[in-house]
Formats: C-alpha cells, sequence, structure tokens
C-alpha cells in the first residue's frame, strides 16, 4: 500500500541537533528492514525528543518525572478495585454479545475463549474509551536514544515505521502508551508484525479502528505463545495455615491433585474434573499469607507475557471470569501497604549478599522477591509471611 502520512499537529521542543543525528543514524537499519529513503525522510522530518518520558537515562538532568505503571507500584486492593470490575464487567457482557459472531470465529481459530480476549481490552484501553496519550513515532525514538533498552527500541521504531508505510495506520492515528504500545489490545510494534491479523478482510492490520482485527491478533499472540485450549488461567484456593509460602514461584509446579492434597482448597467448594486435577500448577500468594491465594496454570504465564505484572494478569483473569459469573474473589484483599521502591530494592540487594535472591534488582515485590523474603523470615526466626515490611528492614539492618 501507498505511505499514507497525515501532517500531524504534535508540538515539538526546540531543535536538538545531538537527536536529529541520532535519528539520521537510524536509516541503515530501516533501509535494511525495507523502508524508502522518502518515507524515512518524510516521517523523521522535524521529530524531537520527549524528555518528559520516564524510565529515561539523562546524564546531569531530573530523573523523569511520568508516573510508574500501576501495575507495579499500587497494592492489589487499589488495583483491583471491585467498582471498576464489575463495570468492565458489564461493559464486557454487552460486548460479548455485540462481537458474539466474530468472537466465536476467533476462539475457533485460535483456541483463546472470548472473555480472555474482553478483558485484555477491557484493562488496556477502557474498550477503546482511553486516548493513548502520546505520539508514537516520538516516543519510540526518545526511548531509543535515550532510554533503558535502547536496542530493543530501535527495533521498535523502525517496525512502527513500517507500520504506517504499509498503511496499517497513518502518522497521525499512531498513538501509543508511554512504552510504546498502541492499538485497542496495546500491542508494541514488533509484536504486532509477528502476530497481527486481517480479520475482518479488509487488506490490512488495523488494531486502532478495526476491533475484529484487534481481538484476533490478541489471541494469535497468546496462541504463539503457548495458551492451552480448555485450560483456565488460575484458580482461587483457600492456604492451609501451615501452607510455606516460600514455594509461591513458578519453579515449584505439581498437578492440582497434590496442591488439594496438601491442604489448598478450591473456594466456594468448587469440584474440578479429573482432567482439572491432572493440570500442573505454581501456587501465586500476591499478599504473601493474606488475601487470596491462587493455583496458577500455564495459561496464567502466557498473559503474563503480555504484561509481565501479576496484578495485571489477575486483573484480567478475574475480569474474564466476571464476564462470565457475578462473583468476586473469595477472599477479600487484605489492606497491606506497599513499601517504597527503594526500600524493596534494598531488601532484594541484602537478599542477594545471603545467596537467597538471583533476580533483578527493580524494587518491586514479585513471586521471587517474595519466596526469598519468606526464606529470610524463617533464618531469622521471624514471622513467615513472605511480604515485604519495615519490621523485615529492620531485621535486614540489625535493628
Amino acid at each position: 500500500m501507498a505511505l499514507v502520512v497525515c501532517s500531524p499537529t504534535f508540538v515539538h521542543a526546540a531543535p536538538d541537533p545531538a537527536f536529529t543525528r541520532f535519528v539520521a543514524s537510524l536509516w541503515p537499519d530501516a533501509q535494511a528492514a525495507g523502508a524508502s529513503r522518502a518515507t524515512f525522510e518524510t516521517l523523521t522530518a522535524g521529530l524531537e525528543p520527549d524528555y518528559k518520558l520516564p524510565d529515561l537515562l539523562l546524564p546531569g538532568r531530573p530523573a523523569t518525572g511520568a508516573p510508574s505503571q500501576a501495575e507495579f507500584v499500587q497494592v492489589p486492593a487499589d488495583y483491583l478495585k471491585e467498582a471498576s470490575i464489575a463495570r468492565l464487567a458489564a461493559e464486557g457482557q454487552k460486548l460479548a454479545q455485540k462481537y458474539k459472531a466474530q468472537l466465536a470465529a476467533i476462539e475457533q481459530r485460535f483456541g483463546v475463549p472470548p472473555p480472555i480476549l474482553l478483558a485484555i481490552w477491557g484493562r488496556e484501553t477502557d474498550y477503546g474509551r482511553f486516548a493513548l496519550p502520546y505520539d508514537g513515532l516520538r516516543v519510540l525514538a526518545t526511548q531509543a536514544y535515550v532510554g533503558r533498552r535502547k536496542e530493543q527500541y530501535r527495533g521498535e521504531f523502525i517496525a512502527a515505521m513500517g507500520l504506517i508505510e504499509r498503511g496499517d495506520v497513518t502518522r497521525q492515528d499512531l498513538r501509543v502508551s508511554w512504552g510504546g504500545a498502541t492499538g485497542l489490545t496495546q500491542f508494541l510494534p514488533s509484536e504486532l508484525a509477528k502476530h497481527g491479523v486481517d480479520f475482518d478482510g479488509d487488506g490490512r492490520v488495523d488494531i486502532w479502528k478495526s476491533v475484529p482485527d484487534a481481538l484476533a491478533s490478541a489471541a494469535r499472540q497468546l496462541a504463539n505463545k503457548g495458551w492451552q485450549n480448555g485450560v483456565r488461567w488460575a484458580y482461587e484456593v483457600r492456604a492451609p495455615a501451615t501452607g510455606d509460602c516460600t514455594m509461591g514461584v513458578p519453579e515449584v509446579t505439581k498437578p492440582i491433585a497434590d496442591w488439594i492434597r496438601a491442604g489448598y482448597t478450591p473456594v466456594r467448594g468448587q469440584t474440578l474434573s479429573a482432567t482439572e486435577l491432572a493440570q500442573p500448577a505454581s501456587l501465586l500468594q500476591p499478599e504473601g499469607i493474606y488475601g487470596p491465594a491462587f493455583l496458577t496454570t500455564k495459561n496464567y504465564f502466557v498473559i503474563k507475557e503480555y504484561n509481565f505484572s501479576d496484578l495485571y494478569v489477575l486483573f484480567v483473569g478475574h475480569l474474564s471470569d466476571r464476564i462470565t459469573s457475578p462473583q468476586p474473589f473469595a477472599t477479600p484483599w487484605s489492606a497491606s501497604s506497599q513499601m517504597k521502591t527503594k526500600d524493596v530494592e534494598a531488601m532484594q540487594q541484602h537478599l542477594t549478599r545471603i545467596g537467597l535472591y538471583g533476580d533483578k534488582m527493580d524494587g518491586k515485590a514479585g513471586m521471587k522477591t517474595r519466596a526469598a523474603l519468606g526464606a529470610y523470615q524463617k533464618q531469622a526466626g521471624l514471622k513467615v509471611d513472605c511480604w515485604p515490611s519495615d519490621a523485615v528492614l529492620r531485621a535486614m539492618n540489625g535493628r
């Protein structure tokens, strides 16, 4: 298709010669990807960086001030608000009827059930009501220039140019999140190149305005990443008083029947089939021993490929359940507070020094951090709850 470039109305900063030289240096990559010189010049003309984006490395400048992703800084009770879930579930039920035929055809082709796809759409852009705030090429070029993952974003920038050149999206419509994800179901450009589907048959992959294309592309991505047809994302369970929260890591996997025999009972007396009981699952306790517990299947981790946050997967999974059933979580979330990122990172550093933690230092209390905290609590004779707290930090600091 011919290149379609609408004249953007974006407000640019003062010219930045170093950035301009950097963008010009991307031409060989663009050429290797099949872009024409005319396309490259047209799309990069007047492009300026946005130094207000988060996650940038700017020597001599203060830290960028845009907010971090809610998935990584909010406690579950704040992120998984019942009012939000209920509202999105009600809307999802209406959309399930509106797109019933298309959703059935997508499930037939890719094996992903409609509620999961609707939940992703609802979580990502509020079913298209949320207007993505940033100019796509500007964000991707800035992240490639001074972001923490420069090499990744060089590729995303080139992939985004390809989307525009093929006519999948106009320059004006390529709006993104601060991390560069775009469309109704939020794809990075390179992911769209791999998994995009022209499901409505109009000759282009349009995840910005075509709901069938957006949902089918999400389904294909999940299928390509290993989605297992007929398998739930997770089962909410009640953990036994004698349970060991340090087992809540993906590496500890056993059949659901074994977990049930160990006292992890499905909520509300749910009876599982023989096939379900044989499924391998991992234990997830997002708030340590507080709040709900889950046995997570392979499909849980497939959704996590969409967004690495456990809270994101819980939101999508639970919302998908609520689209078909009115029942909230059986166990309420606790009122636990979230420690500051720097304090959790200090804990990770201590746990690494004593050999209990070997993952990244990111200041986030994920699965491996919580399990390592539980192991430390055992060694130190503290209450084992697998949750970062001031008491644990004081113990680590010898106070």
